[in-house]
């Protein structure tokens, strides 16, 4: 399944506002918002949830994480077959918080592309998203990690490093590119649309939210100005 664009992609990350019964009534509240405005939204969600909010919703859901280990005699590993079968159309690949080597990155890329999923790769800077654009992934998504979590978003803080990455990874490959890393408004999401992104990816400004459905509204409005 191919993420449509603009997009907005929310990271669950394993926070415990995002686990269990309540990662099933964040999603539910940020697909209402989706739906009443018409927005192509995505949600990453740890994978022991996976199953249960994939058969409540209807947005795209994705892994987080992905092994590159088959299925088999590979205990702890998180396979792509496994997360297909619970209704993931897609994963997170190299955030910041999950770091794997390039090779795996490229390994799980070719997996995604074996299996009809979509692949969303991290980098921390414009160089790294340059590399990785050479295993054409569907998404590059550049975070700078000092950002992350933070209340200033990348779009003010280091607009240069988003435009940079565009401009560098258009050398090796039309891609869609989305920036992450303190996002959290509708200004936000314009300056990231204007500096040659496809979407941003975020988590704590939707997941801490003390109303997750109206942040997503505000977010949202971002892809439509």
């Amino acid at each position: 399944m191919k993420l449509k664009t603009p997009i907005i992609i929310i990271n669950f990350k394993a926070y415990k506002e995002s686990t269990a019964k309540k990662a099933l009534i964040l999603a539910q509240k940020i697909e209402s918002a989706a739906k009443k405005h018409k927005a192509n939204v995505a949600i990453a969600v740890q994978p022991t949830d996976l199953l249960l909010i994939s058969s409540h919703v209807k947005i795209p859901v994705l892994a987080q994480h992905l092994d590159i280990q088959g299925q088999g005699a590979a205990t702890g590993k998180v396979t792509i077959e496994a997360v297909k079968a619970a209704g993931a159309v897609g994963t997170l690949i190299n955030h910041s918080e999950y770091h794997v080597p390039s090779s795996h990155v490229g390994e799980v890329v070719r997996l995604c592309k074996k299996h009809k999923m979509t692949s969303v790769v991290c980098a921390p800077n414009s160089a790294q998203a340059a590399k990785l654009a050479g295993y054409k992934p569907d998404f590059i998504a550049v975070e700078p990690p000092e950002l992350i979590g933070g209340s200033v978003s990348v779009t003010t803080a280091n607009p240069k490093i988003i435009s940079d990455t565009v401009s560098k990874v258009y050398k090796t490959a039309r891609l869609n590119i989305l920036c992450g890393a303190g996002v959290n408004t509708t200004q936000d999401v314009q300056t990231s649309l204007q500096l040659g992104t496809k979407g941003v990816l975020l988590a704590s400004g939707v997941v801490k939210s003390k109303d997750p459905f109206k942040e997503m509204e505000e977010l949202i409005k971002g892809l439509k100005s």
